[in-house]
């Protein structure tokens, strides 16, 4: 799951946005966010979509599956 990490950091950078902000946009606090970040937790389906909508891109290339 690295490079889901490293694309979800990446891309938070890109827009800007904190993680406080990540965490307020996928309604879970921002200490579970920063696992996400971290490698030590994975979102759910359902944040994964959320997370894929925020920044425009699909879920295969958070997960490394596909470039953009």
């Amino acid at each position: 799951m690295k490079i889901f990490q490293e694309r979800l950091k990446e891309m938070r950078k890109i827009y800007g946005y904190t993680q406080r902000q990540m965490a307020e946009f996928l309604n879970i606090s921002q200490p579970s966010y920063i696992r996400y970040e971290n490698g030590s937790a994975e979102p759910s389906q359902e944040n994964l979509l959320k997370i894929s909508e925020i920044f425009d891109v699909s879920t295969d290339y958070l997960l490394g599956k596909d470039d953009i």
